[in-house]
């Protein structure tokens, strides 16, 4: 394995009273889909955040391609080449395709007070960009809103990818989608590892997370049960360590066998 490009040691992050997480490393290098499963409650979207600039851990250390990193905010995180794409997109369904894919950050053209937004450049880019993760357009003025929720997904990881990710998180990412659309998405993901980008994939389903990934995290109850590679363990297995497989097999010898 090459030297990751972002790694979390010992990762510990208390609320009061509440231990959220306790004591998590994990890293992914480029070109690599490190996989964070775990049921609701396991402590995902607590590492997540705590990953992207959301939260301060309180404990632990963070290395961003082998320098210490400390972030204060998502910008900090951003800047620093960490993507996140969450659940609900943060995109406007009225607005076009384009003004989504560069919102905050679109480029310009004249000076001073002729200064605009250059749309003829932006749509140019939004489709190029579309195009190589294998979305066609009718044309870069569409509405989000008529977008699948896969093309949604694209459009997001796209615009994280043209705006300089080196590590894009992605936040259960087929956890609402359709078989079709979910399949678009996997193969979106693997066209942004191939472009060395590392990918972390968030996620508490087992096949999506096998269709696509080179490692795989359990995380249950704010700690990690343990990593694996491809080949080093089947769909089941994974399945039973996310759901605690042996208080299951517990519980079922104390009904009889009816689980």
């Amino acid at each position: 394995m090459t030297v990751p490009i972002i790694h979390m040691e010992n990762i510990k992050k208390h609320y009061g009273n509440v231990i959220a997480l306790n004591g998590v490393t994990f890293d992914v290098a480029a070109g690599e889909c490190h996989c964070l499963l775990g049921d609701n409650g396991a402590g995902k979207s607590t590492f997540i955040k705590t990953m992207s600039g959301v939260h301060k851990p309180t404990e632990g250390s963070i290395t961003l391609e082998g320098k210490p990193m400390s972030f204060n905010s998502p910008r900090d995180a951003m800047e620093a080449g960490i993507a996140t794409v969450f659940q609900d997109l943060a995109m406007i369904p009225l607005m076009s395709v384009t003004r989504n894919f560069f919102m905050g950050r679109e480029p310009v053209k004249g000076r001073g007070l002729f200064k605009r937004f250059d749309i003829d450049k932006a749509n140019e880019i939004t489709m190029a960009e579309m195009r190589k993760m294998g979305i066609n357009l009718r044309g870069p003025d569409q509405a989000v809103g008529t977008l699948s929720g896969g093309e949604r997904q694209t459009v997001a990881i796209a615009r994280a990818v043209y705006f300089g990710a080196k590590v894009l998180i992605l936040d259960e990412p087929t956890s609402a989608l359709g078989v079709r659309q979910t399949s678009n998405v996997l193969a979106t993901i693997n066209r942004v590892r191939k472009q060395g980008i590392g990918v972390v994939f968030i996620s508490h389903n087992v096949r999506h997370a096998m269709a696509v990934g080179d490692r795989f995290t359990v995380l249950n109850r704010g700690q990690t049960l343990g990593t694996a590679r491809k080949g080093e363990i089947s769909a089941s297995d994974l399945q039973d360590l996310m759901a605690g497989g042996q208080e299951l097999a517990e519980l079922e010898g104390s009904l009889g066998g009816t689980i």
